[in-house]
């Protein structure tokens, strides 16, 4: 049984951001200080990656392990109520990013995907992995 009203549920969802999350504008800030340049939230192409960087067709999605289920086997037995929702829901967002993930993927992108918490734990990593994918792609497009 869920403990709020339906009003209050619509409220918490609505609330809930499809961009500008905290994950992703962290990511986003350290890759601008870098110098590096991108689209962000890109409609273009399949998916609607967070990051894009159009000439070297990188595409870069910040999951939050709620919605794209990180550690998926374990967490869904914490949803006490609504599961009958909420683990179809989750199940397919995680089948939808594979979906997308593999059409980018057919059409020659290098599809990065990082989770929240490692974003805010090991930024400079995962800076690092992206710089990393813009280099290999320089040196196969033959670009410096």
């Amino acid at each position: 049984m869920d403990k709020h009203t339906p009003e209050q549920r619509r409220r918490n969802m609505q609330a809930v951001k499809n961009k500008d999350s905290q994950i992703e504008v962290t990511l986003r800030r350290a890759l601008y200080h870098k110098g590096y340049r991108y689209r962000k939230n890109y409609t273009k192409i399949t998916g609607k990656p967070d990051i894009v960087f159009t000439k070297e067709k990188i595409a870069v999605f910040c999951d939050s392990e709620f919605w794209h289920g990180h550690d998926w086997e374990r967490r869904k037995k914490d949803f006490k109520s609504r599961q009958d929702f909420w683990i179809p829901k989750i199940e397919r967002n995680m089948e939808r990013d594979r979906e997308v993930t593999a059409q980018l993927e057919s059409e020659g992108y290098v599809v990065l995907r990082f989770w929240g918490k490692r974003i805010k734990k090991e930024l400079d990593a995962v800076v690092d992995e992206i710089e990393q994918a813009i280099l290999i792609r320089h040196s196969e497009f033959g670009r410096r």
